[in-house]
């Protein structure tokens, strides 16, 4: 299977660079996965469009204001250096040391020190193909972040954060702080939408998976199977395992919201139950994958070519969900993050 079988044409103007003015005022497309066929809604209409005794799967991972600007101290060219923190090297003692992508990664090397706001400097103390090893003293932590950091808006919106952003790149139920970009499906939800799910009778948990920059990385092999995924971290708690069992046990539809909610739940499914605990996962999923407990997906629009729409394609197929990416073009849907919404059941 070919990469470039996965690609479409997108017009540059609808990727979406701005949320809509009001949270969840977004379009919703329904795509059958039996048949391809699709219907237009809004977010407004879940409540009625979802199927009865639906268990709704969410990803209750917090942003972290990862994205830091450095200047060069050691020789070189002065101009500031963007830095993605994504991991913090557990054990630190003294310097905090972080997992980064860099910005013109070739000309930032080993040894090479910066100055950041608040007094703090870095050091490279080692180098991963496009990825870093820094060492900050004093050390940098989520309430450094807090004050210093930006919003680490995908590569795709071009523009820098907004004061907005800190709360729109962000779900209204986000708790366990660690990911390097949003589980954007979930953007969509108010509190007064997840009130209207439980009043209407929909039962709704939390799985946590902390995104990592990979999300956005192109696959670069032209061979689907050859690309490999990057690694994230995953929390399932045993409150949660038993929700989803007792779901998958009354046979009632299991709906992952958002794609990183999907690969957490396949890959802690065992065959007959969902495994509790922390883990880690570079599952991939794409055509040709087996779904063992995943019964709906609620998503946005991907781009084209990327491991996202493959998930996709593997649970609805290929045909049908191009051929929606088509009419969702056609219809002037609104693309990526900060898009519109689909629901496949």
């Amino acid at each position: 299977m070919k990469t470039r079988e996965f690609f479409f044409d997108l017009p540059e103007e609808l990727i979406a660079q701005r949320p809509p003015q009001t949270r969840g005022d977004s379009r919703l497309m329904l795509l059958d996965r039996g048949n391809g066929a699709v219907g237009h809604h809004r977010m407004r209409e879940l409540p009625e469009i979802l199927k009865k005794g639906s268990l709704l799967v969410f990803n209750d991972t917090r942003v972290r204001r990862a994205r830091l600007y450095g200047t060069p101290l050691s020789p070189g060219p002065a101009s500031a250096v963007e830095f993605l923190l994504l991991e913090q090297h557990p054990g630190d003692a003294g310097p905090s040391t972080w997992r980064c992508m860099v910005n013109r990664s070739k000309r930032q090397r080993v040894g090479r020190s910066y100055e950041f706001p608040g007094g703090v400097k870095g050091i490279i103390s080692s180098a991963d193909g496009q990825y870093r090893t820094v060492e900050f003293t004093p050390p940098v932590d989520d309430i450094y972040l807090d004050t210093y950091g930006h919003v680490p808006l995908p590569p795709y919106i071009r523009r820098e954060d907004e004061p907005a952003d800190a709360d729109r790149y962000q779900t209204v139920y986000a708790r366990e702080t660690g990911s390097a970009a949003a589980p954007t499906a979930g953007l969509h939800f108010t509190q007064e939408l997840l009130d209207s799910l439980a009043s209407a009778g929909f039962e709704s948990c939390f799985v946590t998976l902390h995104v990592g920059l990979g999300t956005f990385l192109p696959v670069r092999t032209e061979e689907v199977a050859d690309h490999r995924m990057h690694t994230e971290q995953l929390h399932i708690s045993e409150e949660t395992a038993a929700v989803v069992d007792r779901a998958r046990r009354e046979k009632r539809p299991i709906v992952g919201v958002g794609t990183t909610s999907v690969r957490t739940l396949e890959s802690a499914w065992n065959g007959s139950r969902l495994l509790p605990g922390s883990n880690a996962t570079d599952i991939f999923i794409y055509p040709g994958y087996e779904f063992g407990i995943v019964d709906a997906i609620f998503t946005n629009f991907h781009t084209p070519e990327s491991t996202l729409l493959m998930l996709v394609c593997a649970f609805a197929g290929k045909e049908h969900t191009l051929s929606a990416y088509r009419e969702a073009v056609d219809n002037r849907y609104r693309f990526f993050s900060y898009g519109d919404a689909m629901l496949i059941q």
